[in-house]
């Protein structure tokens, strides 16, 4: 075979490579029409910077026309996910009122056979938190969390069936008078009131299953009634196993009346692989929700702690009047490094 018959034939199975992740991409946008659809938009930054690569010399061969609007779909695509794109500098600061309590909550996937749970409580114990949302909460976590029980008093440990995936919801704060936290169906949710200085604020943590054709689909819809049951101002954090810009994500954020906070970046990849790729080349799985008188201020991601998932921290206020913004928007990242401010 001459080069040039070998670099004509490279050029073709590149063209079909590019073609099929095209195709790819765009079942990613009908996710709304089946899950199967959606289990493409997952993985669309990873899609769109393949294609790019592989359109990128083939402008130099005889599809350079399709090479052309190749990479111009892949970023067109990129654009769509702009907000959970790794972030490279701080967003700039902007001022806050100065006499509210910032309030934090901790999201952390803890992952059910953790080798370094010492870990974990460490970061709890050093960001202090004033609400932790958990998932995979097996057996072992549960003995390990009634450590800091005296520092936590307020919590509720949902298991579920198998033992390793349940969710908890820990708070330093106490549960709304007359209230009492909740487990949804087999262990996808817990529910609090909690009393954040007089503002009751109901708080959640979820965890999804993975997406089609795992049932992450039809466990939404079992959650429809408890998403929509959540008070007039709420938080929910959790591993979705879906990204910000999915169908599902949309359609959590949908049922509750919820406003999806700005992504803090990448969280999860596979636990063999180094933690500076999944800072970097991880898919932004963890999601935090609000509604109502919460106010999002800022989210970043710590470090490792001996999961799959990195921790995502998150600073908020609830405003007293509990009224939303005028703008209609109940969460939004104003700043990633806050001036000091008064903490409860």
């Amino acid at each position: 075979m001459t080069t040039g018959a070998r670099l004509n034939m490279t050029a073709g199975l590149a063209f079909l490579a590019m073609t099929a992740l095209s195709a790819a991409l765009l079942a990613g946008f009908f996710g709304a029409l089946h899950p199967a659809f959606d289990s493409f938009a997952h993985f669309r930054i990873h899609f769109s910077v393949l294609m790019a690569l592989l359109a990128l010399p083939l402008l130099a061969s005889s599809y350079r026309l399709q090479a052309a609007v190749a990479m111009l779909f892949a970023i067109a695509c990129l654009a769509t996910t702009a907000s959970a794109l790794p972030r490279l500098w701080p967003r700039p600061a902007v001022a806050e009122p100065t006499d509210q309590i910032v309030y934090s909550l901790l999201q952390m996937n803890l992952r059910f056979n953790n080798p370094t749970p010492k870990k974990v409580l460490s970061l709890i114990g050093r960001t202090n938190p004033d609400v932790i949302t958990l998932d995979e909460v097996s057996q072992m976590w549960t003995t390990e969390l009634g450590y800091i029980a005296s520092a936590y008093p307020y919590r509720i440990l949902c298991p579920y069936p198998n033992g390793m995936f349940g969710v908890a919801l820990l708070s330093r704060r106490p549960f709304a008078a007359g209230t009492a936290p909740r487990c949804e169906p087999r262990g996808a949710m817990a529910t609090a009131t909690i009393d954040f200085s007089g503002s009751d604020v109901d708080v959640a943590a979820i965890h999804l299953s993975w997406p089609w054709p795992k049932e992450q689909y039809w466990q939404i819809g079992e959650l429809a009634g408890p998403l929509a049951a959540l008070g007039q101002t709420a938080i929910v954090a959790g591993d979705c196993n879906a990204v910000p810009w999915s169908a599902a994500v949309r359609r959590v954020a949908a049922l509750g009346g919820l406003t999806l906070m700005p992504s803090a970046g990448p969280t999860w990849i596979h636990r063999t692989l180094p933690d500076f790729l999944r800072r970097y080349a991880g898919l932004p799985i963890d999601q935090v929700f609000s509604k109502g008188g919460v106010t999002i201020l800022s989210s970043k991601r710590l470090e490792d702690t001996g999961s799959d998932h990195l921790p995502v921290l998150v600073e908020f206020l609830v405003r007293s009047d509990q009224k939303p913004p005028e703008d209609g928007r109940a969460s939004a990242l104003a700043a990633s490094d806050l001036s000091a401010r008064p903490r409860g």
